[in-house]
């Protein structure tokens, strides 16, 4: 039996992932993930004469193992969901030319693995598939031609640009039996912060995969720290490495930080008071999903602050690390110089519009009552400077 719980449903019974199989490309051997693909290349082109039939290839191929890995004959699979990033889900289509079998396409982009996996626990809990392989795949070299520049343009990657994974997933999902269960799925809404960059692909995406996360956690009444890992797709490095600056600001004053996530208010003031009343200092930082900033004191009323950092577009991870260091000195009862706020008269014009959409989304998401949650996160010394 299956539950709709706001926007998820929930498996009493919880179909499984029975099987499972992954193929790989170059990067994705030299990555951390190397150990978990069946198996890698370092030919991108898989023997093939071109990068599109290269990812053809990954698909069969990772839809075969897992098979393979199943003991199942291919004429035992009721149903394949599964997509791919090139138009019209060209790689699936040609795959399951091959494998023979009933083929839904699905096309999600970065979401459409967790899709096939959700779309295919909910038909297989329903009774409508026996056995159905969820599938995605992608290929570096075909995304960068089909949504950004061919690479024989030779064109200057930006900082925030992804790297697509070369790379096909498939899982074998069943009814009941052994494997990992899928106790319930998440299905989102679409998130549109007018985020234009084509090499930003990662700030396009993070406000749905929050929102997403947001929903979950209030349809199941659960909390982040309850999990023992919550994954996203690839959202860029931008917002992890300023919340990394500010930490190391704070460390390097030989102060420990403690991180929670504020649920009660979308406010900055309540937020970084709040956390100046949890500091054993008497000292709190709040950032808001737009990254604006401010220093607060216990002692303080609310509407007052220490240091106020209002333009978020203009502060670099200079300036995060420089606003860790006075917090910690501010914990540690010394008077420093504020951190020099940079101004430009025009960024109101520009960003209000953004700025006033992500308050609107972090006001909806806001609990009244709810106590903050304490998460723990963990920085990489060699990420930092």
């Amino acid at each position: 039996m299956t539950q709709r719980c706001g926007d998820t449903l929930l498996f009493r019974t919880p179909p499984v992932i029975a099987a499972q199989a992954a193929v790989g490309g170059k990067k994705e051997g030299e990555g951390p993930l190397a150990a978990a693909f069946d198996e890698l290349s370092s030919d991108n082109r898989f023997g093939q004469s071109s990068w599109e039939a290269a990812e053809k290839y990954l698909q069969l191929r990772a839809a075969r193992l897992c098979l393979q890995k199943a003991q199942l004959p291919e004429e035992k699979v009721r149903l394949v969901l599964a997509g791919d990033l090139q138009a019209q889900c060209t790689a699936s289509g040609y795959a399951m030319r091959e494998l023979g079998v009933p083929f839904a396409g699905v096309f999600g982009a970065c979401s459409t693995m967790a899709e096939t996996l959700g779309l295919g626990a909910a038909l297989c809990a329903s009774g409508a598939a026996e056995h159905l392989l969820a599938m995605a795949s992608s290929h570096f070299c075909a995304a960068e031609r089909q949504f950004r520049t061919p690479l024989s343009y030779g064109a200057v990657r930006t900082p925030t640009a992804q790297w697509t994974a070369t790379a096909a997933g498939c899982c074998l999902l069943q009814p009941a039996g052994r494997g990992v269960g899928i106790a319930a799925a998440t299905f989102g809404r679409v998130q549109d912060y007018q985020v234009k960059d084509i090499n930003n692909m990662g700030a396009a995406m993070a406000p749905a995969a929050a929102s997403t996360l947001l929903h979950y956690f209030a349809d199941t009444h659960t909390e982040p720290q309850e999990f023992d890992c919550i994954y996203t797709g690839d959202l860029g490095q931008v917002g992890s490495s300023l919340l990394r600056e500010l930490l190391a600001g704070i460390e390097e004053q030989g102060v420990h930080a403690r991180v929670f996530r504020s649920c009660a208010s979308a406010d900055l003031a309540a937020i970084a008071h709040t956390a100046a009343k949890l500091s054993g200092s008497g000292i709190g930082v709040g950032i808001l999903s737009r990254g604006t900033t401010m220093i607060h004191q216990k002692d303080l009323v609310r509407l007052s602050n220490l240091e106020l950092f209002p333009q978020a577009p203009l502060m670099d991870a200079d300036t995060f690390r420089e606003v860790g260091r006075n917090a910690a000195r501010y914990a540690k009862g010394e008077s420093p110089e504020p951190v020099p706020a940079r101004n430009d008269h025009m960024a109101r014009p520009r960003w209000q519009a953004k700025a006033a959409l992500l308050h609107i989304k972090e006001s909806e998401f806001a609990r009244p009552g709810h106590a903050p949650v304490e998460l723990d996160v963990s920085i990489s010394r060699a990420a930092a400077r």
